[in-house]
């Protein structure tokens, strides 16, 4: 089996900062992507942030120059380092990975979820 954690939502004022982390646990045999999405209330699921296992990023443009993506290969965590929060950036934050397990299936999983709620 293979879980993915997530910890580190919360409540912070417009302008603060929150860092969000994410773990990988179980019969991994390597991970390639790693992804953190949201989902705001009455509003769809985004893509907010992109690593390869190289390390190559991409960001939506509603968080470019907010937002930083990480990760720890050995370790199997990513991270989203979020600056400058915005009332918008209010939602529950998703981490996503390709994971390749020991049984040498590839598919994405997902961690459960972690709110994060910037008031204005």
């Amino acid at each position: 089996q293979v879980q993915l954690v997530e910890s580190g939502g919360g409540l912070v004022q417009a302008g603060g900062s929150l860092r969000l982390s994410c773990a990988a646990s179980g019969r991994i045999f390597d991970v390639s992507n790693m992804r953190w999405y949201r989902r705001a209330p009455g509003k769809q699921r985004e893509l907010v942030a992109t690593i390869t296992s190289g390390g190559n990023t991409n960001y939506a443009d509603s968080v470019k120059g907010r937002f930083t993506i990480s990760r720890d290969n050995p370790k199997n965590t990513v991270t989203l380092q979020m600056n400058s929060l915005k009332p918008e950036d209010t939602a529950v934050y998703y981490c996503n990975a390709d994971i390749r397990s020991t049984d040498k299936f590839n598919r994405a999983y997902w961690g459960q979820g972690t709110q994060v709620t910037v008031s204005s």
